[in-house]
């Protein structure tokens, strides 16, 4: 009889199984197309998967967005990679406020959907996008008319001033652009519309796929404009894609719905906003400038072990992209289950997206420490590269589940409207841990570019611990915004 029961059960399990796979299909399509469901009524493990999909998706693109253009313009030689390489470190600034103004504004406005008050939610929205346009016209003129001057204090060749400085003009006094793909895709993740910010990436960089070889290389009927052609395309790319997004609001297509009577300038709501992205935009400035801190250190140690720790990083920053979605998506579940007032819902789903985070990492973990090599590779065929890029990759790789607890941890703060509290976090770990333990450990205690990758290791891990305590004692569940 036992055995008879035991073949039942395995005639069972391929019906069971396809049943199963039809719904994971399901809920990947409602993903994909977007959903009207109520992300703090249904299941908590629906809402994660409705949130996340898109939300990891538009991550992958927004990485696809750094490579492309670095990918097409490296075939004009050094000078042109230099431009590109330099003037990203001037936009960092500028992301790095794009970034707090979108934190800032998810905050708001998902904590006004959760509390259904969506004309107050379309306000909130409106008033980010007028404080978008003010900062980036702040940056644009200047930013336009000084891209020689700008270039030349940052070290550039004359060759670079001279003849890429279009390149810079059109990147920075484009800016807007950036300012409002960032802040209209926060408004539409703070709604619950993920899948509207994720294809308005696909949108943008779509378009900018095309266009970089066709303006670089002026093939066909279009002028060959070299490097200046990429911040063309770019521009151009990101501008039709913001212009896809305010289609979409203006026309009722999201949760909220924008109109003309709504862009009326509020001075209170601005200052609120401007409080609580404040802490966003000085979580960015600190880990970027720990990163140049961490740079000048392994630059002790000579160029290949910089170039080797620039590769490590970048594809762990590629590869971790997915992670972000995750906790993007912690974020607005935090803002719209506090909306709701259900502050239990919330600290619920951000432990289920945690633990799916720490996996996720966890099993990329195992792949850098077993075979970093491969990874490295991709990039270069210099032996010393490889060697001490796989053992950046490695050691780094050994804090990955510390990593995927932090971030969503952090970011769920940040939903909750708390930009302070994850601002002391990355001050402490990566400023007062981080950057002293790191020269402590590659120059004193002689660890050379292994002591750097191991004080990245404890700093994350640190931030991830002090993450931890502070959400479990659960102060954030009070925050007002």
């Amino acid at each position: 009889m036992l055995k008879r029961d035991s073949s039942v059960t395995k005639i069972v399990k391929p019906s069971t199984s396809i049943h199963s796979l039809k719904r994971i299909w399901q809920a990947f399509s409602e993903a994909i197309r977007g959903s009207d469901r109520d992300f703090t009524q249904i299941s908590i493990n629906k809402a994660v998967v409705l949130l996340a999909i898109p939300m990891v998706l538009e991550m992958v693109m927004e990485s696809v967005f750094a490579i492309v253009d670095i990918f097409f313009v490296s075939k004009l030689g050094a000078d042109a990679i230099a431009t590109v390489g330099i003037t990203e470190s001037v936009l960092t600034l500028i992301y790095a406020v794009a970034f707090g103004l979108a934190m800032g504004t998810n905050a708001l406005v998902s904590r006004r959907i959760g509390e259904k008050h969506f004309k107050e939610a379309a306000n909130e929205g409106v008033q980010a996008i007028i404080t978008g346009l003010i900062i980036s016209i702040i940056i644009a003129i200047p930013g336009a008319i000084y891209a020689k001057d700008l270039l030349r204090i940052m070290g550039a060749s004359t060759l670079i001033i001279n003849q890429y400085s279009s390149f810079t003009a059109i990147m920075l006094g484009g800016n807007v652009v950036i300012m409002l793909l960032f802040v209209n895709n926060a408004i539409f993740r703070g709604a619950g519309d993920a899948a509207i910010a994720m294809r308005v990436l696909w949108i943008g960089n779509g378009i900018n796929l095309i266009l970089d070889p066709l303006l670089i290389f002026g093939i066909g009927p279009f002028p060959e404009l070299g490097v200046a052609g990429a911040a063309v395309a770019t521009t151009t790319g990101r501008g039709i894609a913001v212009l896809y997004q305010f289609y979409i609001l203006f026309s009722g297509k999201s949760r909220i719905k924008l109109g003309l009577h709504h862009f009326r300038f509020n001075f209170m709501k601005i200052r609120h906003l401007l409080s609580i992205s404040a802490g966003g935009i000085l979580q960015s400035i600190i880990a970027t400038t720990s990163w140049i801190f961490m740079v000048r250190i392994i630059s002790h140690f000579g160029s290949a072990a910089v170039a080797a720790y620039t590769i490590a990083i970048r594809i762990i920053i590629f590869l971790l992209l997915p992670s972000w979605g995750l906790s993007n998506a912690a974020a607005t579940l935090v803002g719209q289950n506090l909306g709701a007032k259900h502050p239990e819902r919330a600290e619920k789903s951000v432990w289920k997206v945690a633990r799916i985070n720490m996996v996720f990492l966890g099993v990329l973990s195992l792949a850098f420490i077993a075979i970093p090599g491969f990874f490295i590779k991709l990039f270069t065929h210099e032996s010393e590269i490889i060697i001490l890029g796989s053992q950046c990759l490695r050691i780094i790789s050994y804090g990955f589940i510390f990593y995927g607890l932090g971030m969503v941890l952090v970011q769920s703060f940040n939903g909750a409207g708390d930009t302070r509290t994850p601002t002391l976090f990355n001050l402490v770990a990566f400023w007062m841990i981080e950057i002293p333990l790191a020269y402590f450990l590659a120059i004193v205690a002689d660890f050379k570019e292994d002591g750097v990758f191991y004080a990245i290791v404890i700093a994350e891990s640190c931030l991830a611990i002090m993450a931890w305590y502070f959400f479990k004692k659960g102060k954030w569940k009070t925050q007002k915004v």
